[in-house]
This record gives C-alpha cells, structure tokens and sequence, in this order.
C-alpha cells in the first residue's frame, strides 16, 4: 500500500510551513516516527515524523518551498508492500485532518535514469537531493545522465552545474559560428525561412522609436506588461510605419524578464548579493514591528543610571546563585525594578482597547525579555513576575531564553506579555529606540554597563553606568510618565537594596 503524507499542523493555527530539508530521500527505509523532514512555521522549527514504516516512494516537495497545511508532501511505500514500488493498486492519504477528503492524484516524477545504467542512476534510481533535483530542472538537465560524484554515485548540485555546462559547450548546429555571424536585425522570425509564418519575432534587442502604430489592446497589453510600445523591436509595417502586434509585445516582455533574471543571477554568482526569503520567524518578526510602528505614535526616553552598588550587589550574589545551579545575571534585578514602577505608574502595565476605547491597566505583571536567535528576535515571557524572588525570576529566565534559543518554545511562552525588556547592551551598544510589542505600550532597552567618570562629594571618580531607553505609546503614555517611571526604575537600580522591600 502506499501513503501519501501531508504536511500536518505543526503549530497551533499554522497555515503553512518552509520545507528546511529533507532527511530521508527516495529510496530510504524508514521507521514510523522517524523524522523524515525539518519544517519551519513562522514560530519554530520542527521535525516531522514518518506515520508509517516503509520505503520513501516519492518526495513532493523541495527544500526552501513554502507548502500550505494538508499538501502532500512525501509518499511512503508501506513496509510488506509487494508492488515493489509499481504503480500502487491502492493508495492512502494521511491527512492532517480527517475532514480533509480529496487529495489529487500525485504526479508522478521520472527522473530519467538512464536505461543502461550509465551514469549516476542504478537500477533506474538516481540518488540525489532535492535541491539538486531542482536545480536539473531549472537548468534543464536530465539527471539521469549526470554522473553523480557524491558516495555510491550520489548527484550534488555542482554535479548538476557541471552537466549544465558542458551542454552549453557543446556546438550546436543552428548556432552562428565566428565564419557565419549572427544577423545584426533587431529582430528575427521563427519559422520557415520563406517569412511566411505568423509566429512572433523572438526579440534580440530593444527599438527606440518615436511612432509606433498598435491596435489599443496592443498599447493596453504593453502598459500591462510594463514595457514601453515605442521599445519593442518589430519588422512589421503599416503605411510606412512600425507595427507592432500582440505577439510582439508578449515576446518582448518575456525577453525582458529573461534578462532580469540572467542579471540577478549573475549578480548573484558573483557574490555580490545573496538572496535570502523572507519567510518563517523572520517574516512574523518584520510584520509585528510593521503593525507596531504603523499603530503606536512612538516617543523614546533615554536616560543613564549609576549602577555601581548594583554591580557589587549580583557580584556578591552571583557565587551563591551558581551554588543553586542558578546563572544570575542583571536582568532579574532590571525585572523586579520595573515591576516595581509599574506598579507606582499603572499606565505603563496597560494596553488601549481601540475598538471599546478604553485603556486597560493590568494588575499582574508578565515580563517579556527579547531574545537574539538564529532565526531572529524572540520574546519569551515571565508569568506573574511580581510573585518571584531574584533566583526564581533567574531561573525561569533562563529556561525560557534557552528554550527560545533552542527553537523549542511554545507559542503560549511568548504571549501575554504586559511590559518588554530588551538588553542592547549585551552585544555592546548603548542607546536605542526599541519598537514597542504591541498591545503593551512601552519597553525598556538596556545599554551596556561602562565605567565613566562621575562626580561623588565633590570629586570626579570612575563609575559604572548603565543607559536606558524607554519607548513609549504615545497614545496612552505621556513623556512626563516616561520620565517619572524611568527616575523610579533608577532609584531602584542605583541602590538594589530596596528592592529586598519588593
């Protein structure tokens, strides 16, 4: 029997997923629940396991494609299946949903082994890649005819490059050679060379005239197209005049796009850009600070804290915190500070409900603490800050952040959020303007902590200090509140003992 397997939900409410890579490809055994595919959502990246044990019959989809939910994304030729992967008598689809019914027949991908056996394939299978699929398709290549240089005859994608070009090497036959030029007409008919076909001229160059004659749907079909009629090569005359036809402009259009697309390319092979979609986490990240810029009327507070006492304080503390197996970092202490002012200036633990018009002050205090990741910025957030203590906030803290670094965090870790810490200064910058994670309406960056000369009792002495930036909802928050909250989250950094009251 064979299954065909849909990409399921792999998030709550995900629509759709990025194939990473494959890690199984045609031909491997696998075992049920053995991951077969990484997937990336626009919140992590997860491993999607095999249903069944079996034979990997076909791979329906290529790494870096986007596949929406309940696409069937590989085919399983079930272990005790006797078709010996013939076209299957029976066919099952695994789907994500069993709602979901009607999946459409697969199409079937022959490679093109070849028959002799020369080259990569064996027994009529070429082992290769999907990515290295792809790119024979893209460039035209039978694989089954590349010989494959990877372990026992696998095809690489420079493989692939390497068969590519030594078709283009070779000469073929309708090709201008140096004793027989190519004509220098703009343009050339395809056809019989008596002139007699009405086939469009395939475009060589670009015209530039001031008249054209067109039918307006031609001129219509060019403005559509976006190239200029006067532009279009054409040996087609009316009265005297250039006339150009429908066919031309489709064909002159798609010679344009054709270049475009043999510039990037070029560009591309030469280093001088990389191409990198813009999907998943990445994706998600840009379309919140979008709506948040978009929606909040941003004002950004900066200030400088003397952190010197503070500094003493978590290097006394520290030793006994690893005893713990807790790592105790400035954080925590930013954490309870600011938990500490929000609840002196409620406004700033608040969020505006447009649609009832009404500002709603929260009385409990989830603290999000952006996080740098590979796949970009992540806020996991600490639940009810105010009922922690210094190494439970740590603690806690930690796990999250390890989690989001790790990919492993759950989409329910990083909602909720009343109040977003972000730490600037731990790659080494100072200042910033930190873009607010709505609904919350402000949050707080931290600079890095740098001794600079201060003046105590009279005298100029070195010091630590931290900068901070406030960004605020302007909507709800006035600049004297910003102010105010952040002189308050200062008293607290500045002598960390009172927050043994908190």
């Amino acid at each position: 029997m064979v299954r065909e397997f849909e990409l399921p939900d792999v998030g709550e409410g995900v629509a759709e997923g990025e194939i990473v890579g494959w890690l199984v490809e045609v031909g491997d055994a696998v075992e049920e629940d053995q991951p077969v595919a990484e997937v990336e959502t626009d919140k992590a990246v997860v491993e999607v396991p095999s249903p069944v044990n079996g034979t990997v019959k076909e791979i329906h989809a290529d790494a870096g494609e986007l596949v929406p939910v309940g696409t069937v994304i590989i085919t399983f030729a079930e272990a005790g299946d006797e078709t010996g992967g013939q076209d299957p008598a029976e066919t099952r689809t695994d789907t994500a949903t069993e709602t979901r019914s009607e999946v459409g027949a697969v199409e079937s991908k022959d490679d093109g082994a070849s028959d002799d056996g020369s080259g990569s394939a064996s027994n009529g299978r070429v082992f290769a890649a999907p990515s290295a699929r792809r790119l024979a398709r893209e460039l035209d290549v039978d694989i089954g005819t590349v010989d494959g240089s990877g372990p026992g005859g696998r095809v690489s994608d420079t493989d692939v490059r390497a068969a590519a070009e030594s078709e283009d090497s070779e000469p073929v036959a309708d090709e201008p050679t140096a004793d027989d030029p190519a004509p220098k007409s703009a343009v050339e008919r395809v056809g019989s060379d008596d002139g007699t076909s009405s086939e469009p001229a395939v475009t060589t160059g670009s015209a530039n005239r001031e008249r054209t004659l067109a039918a307006p749907a031609t001129r219509r079909l060019a403005e559509e197209s976006g190239v200029d009629i006067d532009s279009i090569p054409t040996e087609e005359e009316r009265d005297g005049e250039a006339f150009v036809t429908p066919a031309a402009v489709e064909a002159f259009a798609e010679s344009q796009r054709a270049a475009q697309d043999a510039d990037r390319a070029a560009l591309a092979e030469s280093g001088g850009e990389e191409r990198v979609p813009y999907r998943g986490v990445r994706r998600t990240i840009g379309e919140q600070m979008a709506r948040s810029k978009a929606t909040a009327p941003h004002v950004t507070h900066h200030d400088e804290v003397d952190v010197t006492e503070l500094v003493e304080t978590r290097s006394e503390l520290k030793a006994e915190a690893e005893e713990r197996g807790i790592g105790l970092s400035y954080m925590p202490f930013v954490m309870k500070a600011c938990v500490a002012a929000l609840r002196a200036f409620p406004s700033m633990n608040a969020m505006l409900d447009e649609e009832a018009e009404e500002i709603v002050e929260k009385h409990y205090y989830n603290i999000g603490v952006a996080t740098a990741t590979d796949a970009g910025l992540m806020v996991p957030v600490v639940r009810n800050a105010d009922d922690r203590n210094l190494l439970e906030l740590a603690s806690e803290m930690n796990e999250l952040v390890g989690k989001a670094r790790e990919r492993s965090i759950s989409r329910e870790e990083m909602q909720g959020g009343t109040f977003t810490i972000t730490n600037v200064g731990a790659i080494g910058g100072e200042y910033a303007t930190p873009i607010i994670n709505v609904p919350e309406v402000a949050i707080l960056a931290l600079g890095a902590i740098k001794e600079k000369p201060r003046v105590v009792d009279g005298e100029i002495v070195p010091r630590h200090v931290m900068t901070l930036s406030l960004s605020i909802d302007h909507r709800v928050i006035d600049g004297a509140v910003a102010a105010q909250f952040t002189n308050r989250v200062m008293k607290y950094l500045e002598n960390p003992q009172l927050l043994l009251l908190e």
